[in-house]
């Protein structure tokens, strides 16, 4: 009498998997990753890429998260989002955390918490059944991919709700956001010519900067900007400060975060006799965004507006 009822309960554990949409299959990066069921022990890292589990209400389904406080602070709407969770490691999360926190996947980047042949990647995780989602802008570091665009950001939390069923949220997130810049790009008023930026993340010696994939380019450009560097085959990537003297920003967007503050930052171009021919080091025109407004994820879209308006405050 027990067959009937084990099968019984196999089909009725099919029907739920069926309704809530599992087994689902996404694409990460150049992969094709399956999950049965939703994941239960998640872990995040980085901040903007914690800031999307969040948007999709995923902190019940999440055993921490890592690399946000090591480099960043937390934001107070950011550290109620995250409630109780622990934050697993400061900076980089190590394979044998992961372990101890039995987590089942693991949501981060290449240069956001994964590097090309480190210990921590889809491959190393895979014999302990953790699987990896990839941030799509990250991409570009194992792969070639498009320019950078919004539709990065999109894809991963149309991705997110696939993996965690949570599909229609998602959908209905991104229908929002889509919609928001929509309606503000329509009433934006035109520029005589697009508003050339240089994106300033942090060095003296040597600048780090946000190339032809990084979001910025992407969040730029929907401003009414461009990119000084856009034409740069690579994503978040260290040049000389050559480049930017000779193509003459109109604006410097400072990206915030880490020990050097943007004040200081700006003071540097500010006081630095290289750099006192450049339109905007002699206009004082700087302008800040924080980390987690430059990099993919939930502030893209209030980013964008914020830098739209400065284009045109003169």
């Amino acid at each position: 009498m027990r067959l009937p009822i084990i099968a019984a309960a196999l089909l009725a554990t099919c029907a739920t998997a069926m309704a809530s949409g599992f087994p689902v299959t996404v694409k990460s990066c150049n992969r094709d990753v399956t999950f049965e069921t939703a994941p239960k022990r998640a872990v995040s890292h980085d901040v903007n890429l914690t800031e999307m589990m969040l948007a999709l209400g995923l902190a019940d389904h999440m055993a921490g998260y890592s690399g946000i406080s090591g480099w960043k602070t937390l934001s107070e709407d950011l550290r109620k989002g995250v409630g109780e969770l622990p934050e697993l490691a400061p900076q980089y999360v190590s394979k044998e955390v992961l372990l101890g926190a039995d987590t089942d996947l693991f949501f981060a980047g290449w240069n956001y918490g994964m590097k090309v042949g480190g210990d921590v990647t889809p491959d190393t995780l895979a014999p302990f059944k953790i699987a990896v989602y990839e941030l799509t802008e990250s991409c570009i570091h194992i792969m070639k991919k498009d320019k950078s665009s919004l539709q990065d950001m999109y894809a991963d939390l149309l991705n997110l709700g696939a993996i965690f069923g949570v599909r229609e949220k998602a959908e209905v997130l991104v229908a929002g956001y889509e919609k928001e810049l929509a309606d503000f790009q329509a009433e934006l008023p035109k520029l005589d010519k697009p508003v050339n930026v240089f994106i300033y993340d942090s060095g003296e010696q040597k600048p780090f900067t946000a190339g032809r994939y990084a979001m910025p380019t992407a969040i730029i450009e929907a401003a009414g900007g461009k990119n000084i560097v856009d034409d740069v085959e690579s994503s978040w990537v260290e040049i000389g400060w050559e480049p930017v003297i000779e193509r003459n920003p109109d604006m410097v967007v400072i990206v915030n975060y880490g020990e050097v503050t943007a004040e200081q930052k700006i003071d540097y171009m500010r006081t630095n006799p290289a750099f006192k021919d450049i339109e905007a080091v002699k206009n004082n025109r700087f302008f800040v965004l924080e980390y987690n407004e430059a990099t993919p994820g939930p502030r893209n879209i209030a980013a964008i507006k914020r830098l739209a308006a400065a284009m045109r405050a003169d």
